[in-house]
């Protein structure tokens, strides 16, 4: 994290890893995406936080068979990249919400709580699954940064054969 930014407020790209980049959210094949049973849950948990959290915005996301990327907007910035810069929304904070962002970040305990949750359904329903610990992120500075990011995003699954974190599984 950058030492300098509280992270409670901003517009993110997101990148988390499995444990050892293991493909456990499912295969792409023909440039499409097969998600596996916690692959499911996981996209169906992204489109949850919207719903979860009044201040944290999940803008767009991909998950892929070892990682998920996400563009999130926290607290009192909400990005819109149809316009030429990011538009900036003041939104009313209670007291508790801003003690909590204080102490690790809005952004870290939104991606804690939603990593936490993709761990316990796979071991309530005895799914072999680890993360990485840790996330990836970059501050998104402006609109043309969002672009890019969102383009990316959009573009994972037909580019995965040329992504990072891609690898043959030998069998």
């Amino acid at each position: 994290r950058a030492y300098w930014h509280d992270y409670n407020h901003g517009c993110y790209f997101i990148t988390i890893c499995t444990k050892n980049r293991e493909y456990f959210f499912g295969k792409i094949h023909d440039n499409k995406m097969t998600l596996s049973e916690i692959g499911l849950f996981a996209d169906s948990y992204v489109n949850k936080i919207n719903s979860l959290y009044d201040d944290t915005h999940i803008l767009s996301h991909i998950v892929m068979p070892n990682h998920i990327h996400l563009i999130i907007s926290v607290v009192s910035t909400k990005c819109n990249y149809s316009n030429n810069e990011i538009i900036k929304y003041d939104i009313d904070i209670n007291e508790k919400m801003s003690m909590i962002g204080k102490k690790r970040g809005r952004m870290s305990l939104v991606l804690s709580k939603y990593k936490s949750s993709i761990t316990r359904y796979a071991f309530k329903n005895n799914i072999h699954f680890a993360w990485q610990t840790r996330f990836h992120d970059r501050i998104i500075r402006n609109s043309n940064e969002f672009k890019n990011i969102d383009n990316y995003i959009k573009n994972n699954i037909a580019n995965w054969k040329e992504d990072e974190f891609y690898f043959t599984i030998k069998r």
